[in-house]
């Protein structure tokens, strides 16, 4: 399990002690150079700490899979406490049973706490998966964080993206790789602290653009 970090200090205790004891699992922290506690509240709760210091969700992603141990599964989650650890369990079970390499947990699709998810993210989810539906043939409701995917197929896809558009960049090279996916309903709370992207205009700007071009390029060349 993958959870990048930047100053989650507030939550990362919180998320760390909602994982499901019965799932066993390996919980990579990658500190995105947090200045505050997250780091040393993270090793805490006995989380394995990798340090990435070049600023960026993708980057964050990226260590963290160059320090796992060739699991059967990766889940990767925020560490905001905005998504549900203990439905961890729902998350992989299509995995689980051999019906999907890669799940998608959908706060579309979940229930959501009121003023969670903010109107620029839900403007952007639909037109994203607008241009996912129509560019790929293939059917999302939201590029939300909290998902789970076997490890060959992690590797299969071959994640490039240092920013902002990871998580598009892994929905689109599975539907044009032909991957088995799916999405599950997921549940959705207001983050503790501010969001770094869809908190501030210069923040949200930076993720919408990064991520239409993303679903542009992977439709404009081979991939991966």
């Amino acid at each position: 399990m993958i959870i990048p970090v930047f100053n989650e200090q507030k939550a990362i205790q919180n998320v760390l002690s909602d994982i499901p004891d019965h799932l066993d699992a390996d919980v990579v922290v990658v500190d995105n150079g947090s200045t505050d506690r997250t780091v040393e509240l993270a090793r805490q709760m006995g989380a394995r700490i990798v340090h990435e210091h070049r600023r960026g969700y993708g980057w964050a992603c990226l260590a963290g899979i160059a320090a796992l141990h060739k699991p059967d599964i990766v889940v990767f989650l925020d560490g905001d406490y905005s998504d549900y650890p203990d439905e961890m369990t729902g998350l992989v079970k299509p995995i689980v049973e051999g019906r999907a390499d890669l799940v998608i947990g959908s706060r579309i699709l979940g229930n959501r706490e009121a003023g969670a998810l903010l109107p620029q993210a839900r403007f952007g989810n639909w037109l994203a998966t607008w241009l996912i539906r129509r560019l790929f043939e293939a059917c999302f409701t939201d590029l939300g964080p909290f998902r789970a995917i076997t490890y060959p197929a992690l590797l299969q896809l071959e994640m490039q993206d240092r920013t902002f558009g990871w998580t598009v960049e892994m929905q689109v090279k599975a539907a044009g790789l032909k991957l088995r996916f799916l999405e599950v309903p997921v549940s959705y709370r207001r983050r503790i602290g501010v969001s770094k992207i869809t908190g501030t205009v210069g923040g949200t700007i930076r993720a919408g653009w990064k991520i239409l071009y993303t679903i542009f390029r992977y439709k404009l060349r081979k991939m991966p």
